[in-house]
């Protein structure tokens, strides 16, 4: 039992009423926390005078209100993901001594929040605040895998979606073969649709709703890894992703991709 069950009552109520795309009555609130009907009315109604829930009178419904949206941009505004994933990243660096970054999907295209580069290692392409196609990116194609197969056919309902590259998917059905690869093989990978020479590996970073929040990955020479060292690398991308998902809230379960 909670040893302040006032405030895990609210906290609960915030957290019902933001998975919800429309306001809820009091008595679904009351009925799915199992709160006696007095007690609900009560919170909500110290929510709704801080500003955090909003009642429709005409509706009898509740729904988040600006101080809910006001605390979820602060969050934003605090960067929280690369505050936690930095030193993530950094170790990685550390211990495998290649370049490794962070990137999250943004739409069809990946974004690069954060690049850490090895100690005598080149210079990439993938500096913080690049994009690049997602569909060219061992990043990008880490977190295609993991977003539920109607949500990858409407980012790429066509050919003419798919920036095609010598080496990557030309159509939605190449795309959806690839994205099953990358499952099978639990990480992903690509060989120079990036840039010539060089290859990557990379897994998705899952949040607490089992979204991919962003993808860690690695890059190296294709001419310095043989097929033994990058399953190491892989290995230890995959230890980053696992370690960097379980700060954002990810609990492993089992979990469909309809």
């Amino acid at each position: 039992m909670s040893a302040a069950p006032a405030a895990d009552h609210v906290l609960r109520m915030l957290a019902l009423l933001s998975h919800h795309p429309e306001p809820v009555s009091a008595g679904m609130v009351a009925a799915t926390l199992r709160l006696p009907r007095s007690t609900t009315y009560r919170l909500l109604s110290v929510l709704v005078d801080h500003g955090f829930v909003h009642y429709l009178s005409e509706e009898r419904r509740y729904g988040l209100s600006v101080a809910a949206y006001e605390l979820g941009s602060a969050y934003a505004r605090q960067a929280p993901l690369q505050r936690i994933a930095r030193p993530i990243v950094r170790q990685l660096v550390d211990r495998m001594k290649q370049n490794a970054h962070l990137a999250v999907l943004h739409g069809r295209d990946v974004l690069y929040l954060i690049e850490e580069r090895a100690v005598g290692r080149p210079m990439l392409i993938t500096d913080v605040g690049v994009r690049l196609p997602a569909v060219t990116t061992a990043s990008g194609l880490a977190m295609l895998a993991q977003l539920p197969a109607a949500q990858v056919r409407a980012l790429f309902p066509n050919a003419a979606a798919i920036v095609e590259t010598h080496s990557g998917p030309a159509t939605p059905t190449a795309l959806r073969q690839l994205l099953s690869d990358v499952r099978n093989r639990g990480y992903a990978t690509e060989a120079g649709s990036v840039t010539s020479g060089f290859s990557s590996v990379a897994q998705a970073v899952l949040d607490h709703t089992s979204h991919p929040a962003a993808a860690i990955a690695v890059t190296y020479v294709d001419d310095e890894v043989d097929r033994e060292t990058e399953s190491r690398l892989a290995s230890a991308v995959n230890g980053a992703a696992a370690q960097l998902s379980r700060r954002l809230g990810f609990r492993a379960t089992v979990r469909t991709r309809g």
